[in-house]
């Protein structure tokens, strides 16, 4: 059986891509699934070329408490098999939903991603990943947020 791992990200080339971060995350899960592992991708839904290019499954729905307010997110995969991963994407209506990977409001937009991320992934029992592997200070909550579930 092999390693599951779930990258957890901001950027992934070619979805998303502002520096080094999108190279990283783009080449990590093709390398690794050619030694044997299983591994994936999740990150926020933008609107942008690539995302307007393709199509999508609804995989997971459900809904997030964000200080007051609660919010319906949906987890989504790429229907796309050329880029050799899987790859996931979290909508959290027009709270992630934008053409832009990081603005001077990214607080809510990304804790949002991140409850909706682990919140999906701890559903996933036999698919469940052996690592999570958060990428960027964009998803460094993750670990945080419910450890005791991890």
């Amino acid at each position: 059986m092999s390693m599951k791992i779930m990258h957890v990200s901001a950027e992934c080339y070619p979805i998303a891509k502002v520096g080094g971060l999108a190279d990283v995350v783009g080449a990590l899960p093709k390398y690794q699934n050619e030694i044997g592992a299983n591994s994936s991708v999740i990150m926020p839904f933008y609107n942008n070329k690539f995302t307007q290019a393709h199509e999508f499954t609804s995989i997971y729905q459900a809904n997030l408490k964000l200080g007051n307010e609660e919010l319906r997110f949906n987890v989504l995969k790429v229907d796309d098999s050329s880029l050799e991963f899987d790859i996931y994407f979290v909508h959290v209506g027009d709270l992630l939903y934008t053409d832009y990977v990081y603005s001077n409001n990214d607080t809510n937009r990304f804790l949002a991603f991140q409850i909706a991320a682990l919140d999906w992934i701890l559903t996933l029992k036999k698919e469940k990943p052996d690592y999570i592997h958060c990428h960027d200070h964009h998803t460094g909550l993750i670990p945080f947020i419910d450890s005791r579930k991890l």
